[in-house]
């Protein structure tokens, strides 16, 4: 069976048009930013700018308790951060000395490699630290 031109340019274009279909298709797939969840804003500013925007036409507060508020939260941040200094030495004595009760568990070249896995760590966190990233405790001390 012989088929005419015109047959074999609609066959072509066919094959044409699903290879774009499936192209698109893949392109949404792969491209697609994952969940947008309405999250919080992580830095505090952010975050009390949408927090008393939110509250204060509900409460229907004046600027006297919008700045009585800021006040309140400016002495909660100041404690907050006090409390975290002062036991944020006490916390990395706990976590080296879980570090050091792991050594000694390792052979010799368990060892070398353990301390490359916590210099690798200890990059990560001071990279995340630099860029502003919030971060968790190190999975050491939890």
């Amino acid at each position: 069976m012989r088929l005419s031109r015109w047959t074999v340019a609609l066959y072509m274009g066919i094959v044409f048009l699903c290879g774009g279909i499936v192209g698109a298709f893949g392109f949404r797939l792969y491209s697609v930013s994952g969940v947008s969840a309405n999250v919080a804003p992580r830095n505090p500013d952010e975050f009390r700018k949408k927090y008393l925007a939110d509250i204060k036409p509900r409460l229907h507060l004046s600027d006297d308790q919008i700045s009585k508020m800021n006040a309140i939260m400016d002495v909660t941040r100041m404690r907050f951060r006090e409390t975290r200094e002062s036991i944020e030495p006490e916390l990395t004595k706990i976590r080296e000395d879980q570090q050091r009760q792991f050594a000694d568990l390792f052979s010799p070249d368990q060892k070398a490699e353990w301390q490359k896995i916590l210099a690798e760590r200890q990059r990560e966190r001071e990279n995340k630290k630099r860029n502003g990233i919030p971060q968790a405790p190190p999975p050491s001390a939890r």
